[in-house]
């Protein structure tokens, strides 16, 4: 990547390489090939993908596919160096040194974050605790070995861009990563992160299921590739950032991405109007037996308890916006019934501890301040909690993930007298209003109501 500008990614996962790399392969599209993406992942579960990457010289096929079924296929050009992995980080460490590396950006989900209901760092938690004394299982630990570096060979000035679906996510990041380094006693380091370096907000935005055979398949009969790494997405992409970068960035703009003084009022759209409802579905989906994300959309029951939610309670909240937020709704819905996107309610169902804090209770929050019982937005606690009283009695269709999954904990939680009301007096969850007896009283019945839906779902609506 000689004479290169180099934007270091760290996560190796199919949605940075259906959205920010498909920016930057943009760019080198119109000419511009004066950035490269250097791509690598903290843990070992990547090692595979970045071997293969690496086998074939970074690129790799996307295929894009419309709500009609149209199909697209692009070979993404943006992956100029594979970074192998090791248990010490070895060669992020030695990229992200550099000076030539500009932006350090990253996509580790939620949960990754380790986040307290005050979006705080968790300072109890296990992953934290290890890279406190040394270890690399976090975000934190491996920034603090690659800066620390940086800094020995000259603290040439660095973006560090958060691309997660986090509310004011490259605030929260940075307020975490020096409360980590505070704790750690590095107050040099802390020093120099304020000094030089960046984290603005963005929003990210690109439905990326699980890649399939089937998928490697359609890829090979349009190119003729075989694909170890192919990726697919729907057609639609977005991507809105602050433009608060210290030591330059990429013509970003002339791809497509909307660079703004402030990212929240498409932050908030995008948190509560869409990854909140793609949440509620993927729970209502597998309740009632489904598989996929567009059959689930499909259901009119569920098809209507999310378009409530939306219209009932988030529009309110987010009114006045520069969005025009109901048609931001339709939108959603439409791209979540695409029925050519494949993607399971498994995926978007996961994680769950992190997305009620951050995707649902703000707006339960918002409609008590207004003075408006959150009917609607209810049925989404009272959804994560028979879904998660599936998962304790090990009747759900398939394995749950969950970053903040304490599993021990939650199965005591669940086989209590009285399991609704110790998740409901979870603050970790629902902040204040875990003490708030309106609040409990309401998703009770929206849990009564989804009970009797559940036993015939085909006939009753939520």
């Amino acid at each position: 990547m000689t004479n290169q500008s180099v934007w270091m990614h760290i996560g190796a996962g199919s949605f940075h390489r259906a959205h920010q790399a498909w920016y930057l392969h943009q760019l080198r599209k119109q000419g511009d090939e004066s950035w490269g993406i250097a791509l690598g992942n903290i843990r070992q579960d990547a090692a595979p993908l970045l071997d293969q990457l690496a086998q074939q010289q970074g690129e790799y096929v996307l295929e894009t596919v419309t709500p009609e079924g149209e199909r697209d296929y692009e070979t993404i050009t943006s992956l100029r160096k594979i970074l192998p992995w090791d248990s010490d980080i070895s060669a992020l460490i030695e990229q992200g040194a550099r000076a030539e590396t500009r932006v350090i950006s990253f996509t580790v989900t939620e949960a990754g974050y380790y986040l307290t209901p005050a979006f705080t760092l968790d300072l109890s938690q296990a992953d934290v605790k290890a890279d406190l004394g040394g270890d690399i299982r976090t975000l934190y630990g491996a920034l603090s070995r690659i800066l620390t570096q940086r800094v020995a060979e000259g603290g040439a000035p660095v973006t560090l861009l958060n691309c997660d679906n986090l509310r004011h996510n490259g605030e929260r990041f940075r307020d975490a990563f020096l409360a980590f380094l505070t704790a750690k006693g590095d107050t040099t380091l802390a020093d120099w992160v304020r000094a030089q370096t960046r984290s603005p907000n963005t929003m990210v935005d690109r439905i990326t299921p699980r890649p399939t055979p089937q998928m490697a398949e359609r890829v090979q009969a349009a190119t003729g590739k075989q694909d170890g790494a192919a990726v697919m997405a729907e057609s639609f992409i977005q991507w809105v950032i602050e433009d608060d970068f210290i030591a330059g960035r990429p013509a970003l703009e002339k791809a497509g991405v909307e660079l703004v003084e402030s990212v929240l009022p498409w932050e908030e759209a995008k948190i509560r109007i869409l990854n909140a409802t793609h949440a509620a579905i993927a729970w209502a989906g597998t309740l009632i037996g489904l598989n996929y994300i567009d059959e689930s959309t499909r259901h009119p029951a569920i098809y209507q308890l999310a378009h409530d939610y939306v219209t009932q309670d988030v529009i309110p909240s987010l009114s006045p916006s520069p969005l025009d937020l109901a048609d931001y709704r339709d939108v959603v819905l439409a791209r979540f019934s695409n029925p050519y996107i494949q993607d399971t309610n498994q995926r978007v169902g996961a994680d769950g501890l992190s997305k009620i804090p951050g995707m649902v209770t703000p707006t339960l929050q918002a409609c008590y301040q207004r003075g408006v019982q959150p009917a609607a937005t209810a049925v989404i606690p009272a959804l994560f909690f028979l879904f998660m009283q599936r998962w304790a009695s090990d009747d759900l269709p398939y394995p749950y993930q969950d970053g903040a999954l304490q599993v021990e904990t939650l199965r005591k939680q669940f086989a209590s007298a009285d399991p609704l009301r110790a998740f409901l007096s979870d603050r970790a969850l629902f902040a204040e209003l875990a003490s708030d007896r309106a609040f409990h009283e309401l998703v009770t019945r929206r849990v009564t109501s989804l009970q009797q839906w559940l036993k015939q779902p085909e006939l009753a609506a939520v």
